[in-house]
């Protein structure tokens, strides 16, 4: 079946007298309907007129444009040029044709029939020639075509008008929602899916947007309520005009990708620690080994490598898990104000004492104190701890009453505390109270290969964050970032990114977003070219290697091939 719309915006005579002549001359398979936006009354003298002088009109109602929508039609025929607002050239609706007809009164004296008729011939020779050329069926094969290619993409397609109104509907987009088109098409998209189908960007709707494409991650509950990671690109769709007609959105299910990527981030990840380095997992089964015991631990390695993670990561493994983890950060107080902090006081013990207070020792009781920074603390100090780890007893400032707790304590330098026992800095028996079992965290420059997956953990983080919709750092940033020495560890790097994210106004971090120490890193330590002649050969790739101080990705700049290039020459000559 074929459907056509004839229109005309306000002549009702004009219509009835396309749709008459129409339903007269077609074949019975192409359906033929009427509509005026706004109909001007018809003069029923008119009427009679007009068939006094032979001209008939369809005996059919004018429909009114409100009652219909143009996504029900195949073919569109406009009568007049007076299509104004109602026709937008999107996905789902008819085929348009202009036929820029003369309009006529639709009310006049009995002589005004004559130029009916000659409206009514050429109607006739139009029709007549759609007919047998067989145009309609053409036209019909036509926009069948363009909507089937669309129809058999993988990707959901969803296309509405500046109204919400929905025009296309794929077959992706069912199996991805659960709704069928027959449910949606005509209708308003927040009616359909309701709780905003388009997440947070539904502005994208509600205003004219500035940028031609938008690309977001979203999640949706199905018609059965099963709940969905989607990414949606959605485009503007204007026309000739540049003119925003509607907007189109292309939905790519993710969901799978999206629980992979999840289970991958748990075999990566320890309690929030992240790491696939061969020393990292060494870290990890040293934290499980340490799951029974309640032995003291000394956490050892420079800033920002993720003490206190760890820390955390054997309370958490231990039989002590629910209970208090209470961290303190040695370094960070006076001697006076720590000593209250980890033991308490009692009312007037000191100017502003108003009140008994516990200490973090009495506040961890049954659970964990993590002693962050104790290659900071005094003599006076380090003897008021040695005696809570050998009998955990203490008093509070002020106080004559002997507290007893039982509490693990996990403890935590950058410094070299043996170095510091040998030079008399450092009590040797506190040092061996605290360090029952050393765990030493390699430096970020020692677990290279980690970086990116702390990079791709730092951007899914403040892109939620923020609510930025960075999705990647480019190609060309990685390696340097690779090969960036990061004294600061893990923390500059959390920093490097967040910088990035502030300079950055497009999806993807460049390295000119990175800070100017990164910047200058670049400038003074190129990466020397390596001559590259033909194809590679073992000797060239492993001398690349030995200069890259064994790193592939080093190598293969040098090498001036892809990592993947070069991982598979590797594997081919048997040199992994």
């Amino acid at each position: 079946m074929i459907r056509v719309l004839f229109y005309s915006a306000r002549s009702e005579i004009l219509c009835r007298l396309a749709e008459g002549l129409a339903r007269a001359a077609v074949p019975e398979d192409i359906q033929i309907t009427s509509a005026c936006k706004k109909a001007r009354p018809i003069d029923p003298k008119t009427i009679s007129h007009l068939a006094d002088a032979g001209i008939q009109l369809s005996d059919q109602p004018v429909k009114k444009l409100s009652d219909i929508h143009l996504s029900q039609f195949d073919i569109l025929i406009a009568l007049t040029d007076e299509l104004e607002d109602i026709y937008v050239g999107l996905p789902g609706m008819p085929l348009l044709l202009r036929w820029d007809l003369e309009e006529l009164a639709d009310s006049g004296p009995a002589d005004s029939a004559a130029p009916w008729a000659a409206l009514r011939d050429e109607l006739q020779l139009r029709i007549r020639f759609m007919v047998t050329w067989n145009s309609f069926t053409t036209l019909l094969a036509i926009k069948q075509n363009n909507e089937m290619m669309l129809d058999h993409l993988a990707d959901g397609i969803i296309v509405h008008d500046i109204h919400r109104i929905i025009t296309w509907f794929n077959r992706a987009a069912e199996r991805m929602t659960g709704y069928s088109r027959s449910e949606v098409i005509g209708r308003d998209c927040h009616e359909v899916f309701p709780g905003n189908f388009c997440g947070s960007k539904c502005a994208f709707c509600e205003e004219l947007p500035k940028t031609d494409t938008l690309t977001y991650p979203i999640k949706i509950a199905t018609k059965d309520g099963r709940q969905k990671r989607l990414e949606m690109s959605v485009v503007a769709l204007r026309n000739d005009r540049r003119a925003v007609q509607g907007v189109m959105a292309c939905l790519h299910d993710i969901t799978e990708v999206s629980h992979l990527r999840q289970k991958l981030k748990t075999v990566r990840q320890f309690h929030g620690i992240i790491g696939q380095e061969h020393n990292m997992q060494a870290i990890y089964e040293l934290i499980g080994d340490l799951a029974d015991s309640d032995c003291s631990v000394l956490i050892q390695g420079e800033s920002g490598t993720g003490k206190e993670l760890v820390a955390n990561a054997i309370h958490q493994e231990s039989r002590r898990a629910g209970k208090p983890f209470v961290p303190v950060n040695c370094g960070a107080l006076p001697e006076g104000v720590l000593e209250s902090e980890l033991f308490g006081h009692v009312r007037g013990a000191f100017t502003g004492a108003v009140r008994d207070k516990k200490g973090r020792f009495e506040l961890a009781d049954g659970g964990t104190i993590f002693l962050d920074e104790v290659g900071e603390l005094s003599p006076n100090m380090q003897v008021k701890l040695l005696r809570v780890l050998q009998e955990g007893v203490f008093e509070k400032v002020g106080g004559e009453k002997s507290v007893m707790v039982d509490v693990r304590v996990i403890s935590a330098t950058n410094k070299d505390l043996r170095k510091m026992v040998q030079k008399n800095q450092y009590r040797e028996d506190l040092f061996y109270r605290l360090c029952v079992v050393p765990v030493n965290l390699p430096p970020l420059r020692e677990r290279r290969n980690d970086i990116p997956l702390l990079v791709d953990y730092f951007i899914e983080r403040f892109s939620q964050e923020m609510n930025r919709p960075i999705r990647s750092l480019s190609r060309e940033a990685l390696p340097v970032l690779m090969d960036y020495a990061w004294p600061g560890n893990i923390r500059e790097l959390q920093n490097a990114l967040q910088y990035a994210f502030i300079k950055c106004k497009d999806q993807v971090l460049q390295i000119e977003h990175f800070p100017p120490e990164i910047i200058r890193f670049i400038a003074e330590h190129p990466l020397p070219a390596y001559p590259r002649q033909g194809k590679l050969n073992p000797v060239q790739v492993q001398k690349a290697l030995a200069k890259a101080g064994g790193s592939k990705v080093k190598a293969a700049r040098l090498l001036k091939v892809s990592r993947a290039t070069l991982y598979r020459f590797l594997r081919e000559h048997r040199l992994e």
